[in-house]
């Protein structure tokens, strides 16, 4: 390849050296820092195709990022060769030929929803941490506040652009839609939860709600709120005993088994509850509801009453106001001057709510005085509601009936010397948790395994999943064998791979690891 920093008729090529390298290999978790001996910023899908041609003709390992907030070392891992930077192709438009709105990988979530609120009124149920990538936050399956009411983000996806590489070792752009007739309809159900890294580079996503089929985009796709109800409440730590905190979140898993009826006003809400170490001094919870929603003041009213009942602490912090959706709650919300540093997450979808053995498990790990770092958390998510309204197979996302998402976290911490005792008390508290289950959440009554968008090398790890269920069950289920087969037509060579990556079907897996012995 030419060793030249930056062809004006091709894409920008950053070697070691160049003063932007250090800049770009660097993520958003400081753990992982890559080392690829290229970084090619492409800006259409010409150059991705010619990107990935020159990698896999040199025998070159590839990985691709669009917003740089994977949780592992999947665009970081010291063996990557090439790293294609997604985050130039950022378009978001209108396509009246598709009838859909366009979005490109590198987009951030709060670019996106700022243009289609702005130019259309409408919105996806996408994340609130608005520095996300659409790429790879799509490609996960995609949820959010408005999740309970609108589904997920990926339940809204009609097509998506992809470069695959064939048996020969040639890139190819292929558009895949959600088409009953269409020849690559399995490669757009890959790519409705199945994760990103796996099958080619993704370069567009249509969205287009089912059912919607206007030349307006402003019919296209869900109406965003224009005011929402909005609750932020802080309780004291010193307050708190085993029993109060016990309470509090028996009672909010009990709400969300009980208010996960699609078509009920409760659908509308959402909170989430973060419990935070008890160094933090206070933890606090954050409840949304559209204001225009059905009876949505009651059910704000209601919800507030039922998690807290019988808790016994009062907040130090309580407000309830009306707030404007975009330009009060969203940008508030994602704290966008929050410091990176190196973190490690674990989590778990909920059927339903903590037993008693588990919660006990919580407090002693968020109570644990030997434990310093306030920032280290439980989080709770409502979920649910209109997502649990799909079938397991309609989408990549198997995980369509539980009531909550859980995500345990070490972090943030800012030096590499923190790393073993942080990562420890994390993988011990998650272990702890699902002790019943082998240390993960295999689904069952109470679980149903994870998300994809929240990865987690250790499942892979038998030391650290004991339970004998495979990683691939817990994140994709039944799907599993279905996305192999995507795999094994579009990626037969496993050219992009990871920690995590569906596997080809069996015997097939080794092709490219051939090649780079």
């Amino acid at each position: 390849m030419a060793d030249t920093s930056v062809d004006s008729t091709g894409p920008v090529v950053i070697r070691p050296g160049d003063r932007r390298y250090e800049n770009l290999v660097q993520g958003y978790n400081h753990r992982f820092v890559g080392q690829p001996g290229q970084v090619r910023v492409v800006t259409t899908t010409e150059e991705v195709v010619a990107a990935v041609d020159a990698a896999v003709a040199a025998g070159l390992r590839i990985a691709v990022r669009s917003g740089g907030h994977c949780f592992e070392d999947f665009t970081a891992s010291p063996d990557i060769e090439v790293l294609l930077d997604l985050s130039q192709l950022d378009g978001i438009s209108h396509d009246p030929g598709l009838r859909a709105i366009g979005v490109g990988p590198g987009a951030l979530l709060g670019d996106v929803y700022g243009t289609l609120f702005k130019r259309w009124g409408v919105t996806v149920p996408g994340g609130t941490c608005l520095d996300v990538g659409a790429g790879g936050h799509i490609a996960g399956g995609g949820y959010g506040p408005l999740s309970r009411r609108d589904g997920l983000v990926v339940d809204h996806l009609y097509a998506v652009e992809v470069v695959v590489v064939d048996e020969s070792g040639r890139a190819r752009a292929v558009v895949a839609t959600s088409d009953a007739d269409d020849p690559h309809r399995e490669l757009w159900w890959a790519h409705t939860g199945g994760g990103g890294g796996n099958f080619g580079v993704v370069t567009r996503y249509w969205l287009r709600t089912p059912g919607a089929d206007s030349e307006d985009p402003a019919d296209l796709l869900p109406r965003a709120p224009a005011r929402v109800w909005k609750r932020t409440v802080m309780w004291p730590w010193a307050a708190m005993t085993e029993q109060s905190l016990g309470t509090l979140l028996r009672n909010y898993g009990t709400w969300y088994e009980n208010n996960d009826d699609a078509d009920a006003p409760a659908a509308g809400l959402w909170s989430n509850l973060i419990v935070t170490h008890r160094s933090s001094e206070l933890f606090g919870m954050t409840v949304v509801i559209d204001h225009e929603g059905p009876d949505a003041e009651k059910v704000f009213a209601e919800h507030y009453e039922s998690v807290t009942a019988g808790v016994g602490v009062e907040p130090a912090v309580h407000t309830a106001e009306v707030v404007p959706w975009y330009s009060s709650w969203l940008p508030s919300y994602s704290f966008p001057n929050d410091p990176k540093g190196r973190y490690k997450d674990k989590a778990g979808y909920l059927r339903r709510g903590f037993s008693a053995h588990q919660l006990g498990v919580i407090w002693e790990y968020l109570s644990d005085p030997e434990h310093t770092n306030p920032m280290s958390c439980l989080v709770l998510a409502g979920f649910g509601g209109r997502v649990n309204t799909v079938a397991p197979d309609a989408t990549a996302t198997v995980q369509r009936d539980s009531v909550l998402k859980a995500l345990y976290c070490a972090g943030l911490w800012q030096s590499a010397d923190q790393d073993e005792a942080s990562i420890a008390w994390v993988r011990d508290f998650y272990r702890d948790v699902y002790a019943g289950s082998g240390g993960v959440p295999v689904p069952g009554d109470a679980a149903d395994g994870t998300y994809i968008g929240y990865p987690d090398s250790d499942l892979a790890d038998p030391a650290r999943n004991t339970s004998g269920v495979p990683w691939s069950t817990l994140y994709y289920g039944a799907n599993y064998p279905r996305l192999q087969q995507v795999k094994q037509a579009y990626d037969p060579r496993n050219v992009f791979r990871h920690a995590l990556s569906i596997e080809l079907p069996h015997g097939h897996n080794d092709s490219m690891e051939a090649q780079d012995a």
